[in-house]
C-alpha cells in the first residue's frame, strides 16, 4: 500500500480537527515526499540533527515537530526553523528554548510532556512536579515560548485500561490547566499509531503516527 493510500486512510478515520503528525523519524527524505505529495505538512522527528538535515532537504512550508526528548545543548539546532517542541520536560528546557528562541527572533510553540506511563524510562514531568512549575510563576515573562498544551505516551501494554488510565489522568490535568492559560492553551497530544482511536476518546487534538503511514521503520 502506498504512503498517500495509507494517508488518505487515516484522514477519512480522523475526526475534524485533531491534527495528523506524520512520525518520520529514521525514515528517507524521499519517503517524506511521497507523503508530502499527498497533502502532509506536519512531520514529527526525534532527533535534532536529523531534522535539521531533513529540513535543509525538503520544502520550506513543512512543520517540524520535535517528538523525542530533546538535550539542551540541541535546541540551537533547530530554534531557526522548529514549529513546535512536543517533548518539554523540564524547567531547564524551557530556559532555554525561550533563549534560544528570542536569539533567532522567534515565539516557539512547545507541549509540556506529563509522564503518566508505568515505564521509568519515558520522558516527561511528574504531574505534581509540574503543578508546582506553573504554580511558581517561572513561565511569566517568557516571551520566546508559546505553552500550546500538554503530550504524553501511554504505557506500552495490551491491557486497554492501562491506557484509557494513562490518557484519563493526562485529559484531566489538561482540563485542570487550561484555564491558567487561556485560548492559547487548545493542544492535547495523545495517541500513536497503536492507541490513537483510543485517545481521541479522551480528546487529543493531535495524534502522533508513524508506522501506519510509512510502514516499518529504517534503522
Amino acid at each position: 500500500m502506498s504512503i498517500a493510500t495509507r494517508l488518505d486512510k487515516l484522514r477519512a478515520t480522523l475526526p475534524e480537527g485533531v491534527e495528523l503528525v506524520a512520525v518520520s523519524k529514521f525514515h528517507p527524505a524521499e519517503r517524506l515526499m511521497e507523503a508530502y505529495r499527498a497533502g502532509q505538512r506536519v512531520f514529527g522527528e526525534s532527533r535534532p540533527q536529523e531534522m535539521a538535515a531533513k529540513h535543509d532537504e525538503l520544502p520550506a512550508d513543512i512543520r517540524w515537530h520535535m517528538i523525542g526528548h530533546l538535550q539542551t545543548n540541541k535546541v540551537k539546532m533547530i530554534a531557526p526553523f522548529v514549529a513546535r517542541i512536543d517533548s518539554v520536560d523540564s524547567a531547564r528546557l524551557i530556559d532555554e528554548i525561550d533563549r534560544q528562541a528570542l536569539r533567532c527572533g522567534r515565539c516557539i510553540e512547545i507541549l509540556l510532556e506529563v509522564h503518566v506511563a508505568d515505564e521509568q524510562t519515558k520522558s516527561g514531568w511528574d504531574i505534581d512536579d509540574l503543578r508546582d512549575y506553573i504554580a511558581s510563576g517561572a513561565l511569566t515573562g517568557k516571551s520566546g515560548i508559546r505553552v500550546r498544551g500538554l503530550m504524553s505516551i501511554a504505557t506500552n501494554t495490551d491491557d486497554e485500561q492501562i491506557i484509557r488510565r494513562d490518557f484519563g489522568r493526562v485529559q484531566a490535568l489538561f482540563e485542570e490547566f487550561r484555564p491558567l492559560f487561556g485560548s492559547d492553551f487548545d493542544t492535547l497530544s495523545l495517541g500513536m499509531s497503536d492507541d490513537w482511536p483510543l485517545a481521541i476518546e479522551y480528546g487529543s487534538t493531535a495524534v502522533r503516527i508513524g508506522t501506519a503511514i510509512f510502514g516499518a521503520r529504517e534503522y
